[in-house]
């Protein structure tokens, strides 16, 4: 079956900026210098700047700058992480890398982030480090968290929340250390993989530096354990650089579909999501019990939608029989029965919002039957 509206869309960008991605590649071409370059330096101070802290460092996706920032804190076997069960599995992933065990921490009902009286409750003596997911977009209650973590570093995994902001902080800038995804879906997206992580410790810095690159300390000379090859490369940060300079407006227009969406859909009788500065609307979700009608409805008529995410990661097939993957979720376990993500980006014009808004009222409607 053809999309008529798809969930997300690429091809649609503003021409001045696909003039200027062609220009950023055509100068990097020209160069011969292809990774750890001048791009990537650039790219790293201006990110950091952008989120108000003072390092930045590039590395090759969002799920390693996580495990990257796990090692540069020195988490391994025998520790435990604090970390939710709905956000895709990126965490337990970077968890897992390390050797470490993920600790599982239930949801707020409203935001669905970590509940920060479900964190204190939680950690033990062996909790090293908590990863904080803010989760479609939403910050998570950050001040709330870092006083529940009693002193255990924070780290933000902030991958589908570029630019959200509390209290004017930005996300990343909270943590000890925030991790980024630029995969091309998100927000800020390159045109293929890529990742970074941010802090304000020059040590820390130094450590993921030395850890995206085999651990070396100079040129073949390998210092700190745990290291890999993990870099992002001179194209996707010159890409980078053209989008961060259109990641505001683009935030923006993501909020006003959010804004349309949740007018058009009042009284319908799904859960929305609040709109404003915490919430840089990356996924536009609703929860309610008859998700998976609903998006067989979406689906005849032609409209894209999907499930972030369908199966927490306790449950999961290669959880089976670990002794950590036997949490109390009920919120979470909850959320992922409910949620549906509606298209949301830049580039939707909003009388494609209004359709999928009208659809969802059409199937809502006590007369649909369903």
């Amino acid at each position: 079956m053809n999309i008529k509206i798809p969930l997300n869309d690429l091809s649609r960008q503003p021409a001045a900026l696909g003039r200027e991605i062609g220009d950023a590649v055509r100068d990097v071409m020209a160069s011969g210098w292809y990774i750890l370059g001048p791009q990537v330096e650039a790219f790293e101070a201006e990110f950091a700047g952008f989120c108000g802290v003072a390092h930045g460092v590039g590395v090759g996706n969002g799920t390693d700058a996580l495990e990257l920032a796990l090692r540069a804190l020195e988490i391994g076997p025998g520790d435990q992480v604090a970390a939710v069960a709905n956000a895709g599995g990126y965490g337990t992933a970077a968890i897992r890398a390390v050797g470490a065990e993920p600790l599982y921490i239930d949801v707020q009902e409203d935001s669905m982030t970590m509940d920060s009286r479900a964190l204190a409750a939680a950690i033990e003596p062996r909790t090293r480090a908590v990863i904080v997911t803010h989760l479609y977009g939403r910050m998570a209650d950050m001040t709330a968290l870092l006083a529940s973590a009693g002193g255990v570093p924070v780290i933000e995994d902030c991958a589908q929340a570029h630019g959200a902001r509390i209290c004017g902080r930005i996300a990343g800038a909270w943590g000890v250390l925030g991790c980024f995804s630029f995969y091309p879906t998100k927000n800020l997206g390159a045109v293929g993989d890529g990742g970074a992580v941010v802090t304000g410790d020059a040590g820390l810095a130094a450590r993921v530096r030395s850890l995206r690159q085999y651990g070396w300390s100079s040129k073949y000379r390998s210092h700190s354990p745990g290291g890999r090859n993990s870099r992002l490369d001179e194209m996707q940060a010159a890409v980078l650089r053209v989008k961060l300079r259109y990641l505001e407006e683009g935030n923006a227009r993501r909020r006003k579909i959010a804004c349309l969406y949740n007018r058009w859909l009042s009284g319908a009788g799904w859960r929305m999501p609040a709109v404003g500065d915490d919430y840089v609307a990356h996924l536009y979700v609703l929860r309610g019990a008859r998700r998976d009608g609903l998006r067989d409805a979406l689906r005849r008529a032609s409209i894209g939608s999907d499930v972030h995410y369908p199966v927490p990661d306790h449950l999961q097939e290669s959880a089976r029989g670990r002794a950590w993957a036997a949490p109390n979720l009920p919120v979470t376990e909850r959320c992922c029965s409910e949620v549906l993500t509606l298209p949301c980006f830049p580039g939707l014009h909003d009388d494609e919002v209004r359709m999928v808004a009208e659809a969802v009222c059409a199937f809502s409607a006590p007369t649909s039957g369903v």
